[in-house]
């Protein structure tokens, strides 16, 4: 029975779902410190890549200054917690105020196409730097602003980098289930229809400035949450949080992971972590340079991202002769039919013999 046709039965997904959460539950209790910090921006990142995936990937919108969210979610947790306001109050405003200002971004921004929105979405990020900087009240200015609120509830028994772990898991896993079922359905498949063809969508009474609006809105309201995880992990933010390099990053993070892919989101959040610490470690003056390079390999190799590799595999495996040529072993050769005698030119050549 092939493998597709065993995960969709029922108890089979709630075999997986169980081991996903024990895997959960047990992997911060047994890695060390550092693995479990590496594990907990993986996750940070991961939802701020799933956020660009509802817009660019499910939907077909450009947007280059999609972390300008992500730093506003940060600022605005920042700023709630050093007013001692109420955590759970807090995390809402660090996902309302992004999803606000993405929803006014959008209204404008929504009837544009091609390089005008790229356009629109790349003053995001120019204008939320400097802005960032002279609001000082607010954000600290250069300086920055830190916090330290994501201590383990007394008689837990956890560590700091255990529990930031979990609300990772938590928060994350929770904005990735409710992601997955919104691209997954109704709203999934207008978006599908948006982005294939906006007159197609028109015609079907799909209107894709309203599906365009609530894209964005989606996906700023994602980036709000995963500015609050920022805040729970990292504990600093600071005007370059939000520089237009990051965000050129999240997108080719977006690009090599897989776009249209929730597990591609992921792949793409390991990307934002892992590569950078990589590259440091091979010349920390050619780094730029060294993920430029594996950008271009990936995409030459896997143009849909690493969670095609799979398929990529597949499709090998079931059509060797793409390798080796039209004939290859196990495989019947089919010979060209010799063409038909031509009638009209043996037929003189017949008389004569009969003439004879």
């Amino acid at each position: 029975m092939p493998s597709s046709a065993v995960l969709r039965r029922r108890w089979v997904r709630w075999v997986v779902a169980a081991v996903i959460v024990v895997l959960a539950v047990v992997i911060p209790l047994v890695l060390p410190e550092f693995a479990n910090q590496t594990l907990a921006r993986i996750g940070v990142f991961a939802v701020a890549v799933l956020g660009l995936n509802v817009l660019m990937g499910y939907t077909g919108q450009v947007s280059l200054g999609h972390i300008f969210f992500v730093g506003l979610g940060a600022y605005v947790t920042a700023y709630g917690v050093t007013s001692s306001w109420n955590i759970v109050l807090v995390f809402v405003l660090a996902c309302v105020i992004p999803g606000v200002v993405g929803l006014l971004v959008a209204l404008a921004a929504a009837r544009l196409g091609g390089l005008a929105i790229a356009m629109v979405t790349i003053a995001l990020p120019i204008v939320g730097v400097p802005l960032a900087k002279r609001l000082e009240s607010f954000t600290g200015g250069s300086q920055g602003v830190s916090t330290s609120f994501a201590q383990p509830p007394d008689g837990s028994g956890l560590y700091p980098d255990q529990w930031q772990l979990y609300l990772v898991l938590i928060i994350g896993g929770a904005t990735y289930l409710l992601t997955r079922n919104l691209v997954r359905g109704k709203f999934g498949r207008a978006f599908a229809i948006v982005k294939n063809n906006e007159a197609v969508a028109g015609s079907m009474g799909v209107s894709p400035y309203r599906y365009k609006v609530l894209a964005f809105t989606v996906a700023s309201i994602i980036g709000g949450v995963s500015g609050f995880l920022y805040m729970v992990v990292v504990q600093y933010t600071s005007p370059e949080t939000m520089s237009f390099g990051h965000s050129i990053t999240l997108l080719a993070a977006m690009v090599i992971g897989g776009a249209g892919s929730i597990i591609g989101s992921i792949l793409g959040g390991a990307y934002y972590v892992l590569v950078p610490q990589l590259t440091n470690i091979i010349d920390p003056s050619l780094t730029a340079v060294l993920q430029g390079a594996i950008l271009l390999a990936v995409l030459f190799v896997l143009p849909g991202g690493i969670v095609s590799l799979p398929r990529t595999i597949k499709r090998m495996r079931r059509h060797p002769d793409q390798r080796h040529g039209p004939a290859t072993a196990g495989h019947p050769t089919i010979k060209p039919t010799p063409p038909a005698p031509d009638s009209s030119a043996e037929g003189p050549r017949v008389e004569r013999q009969d003439q004879q």
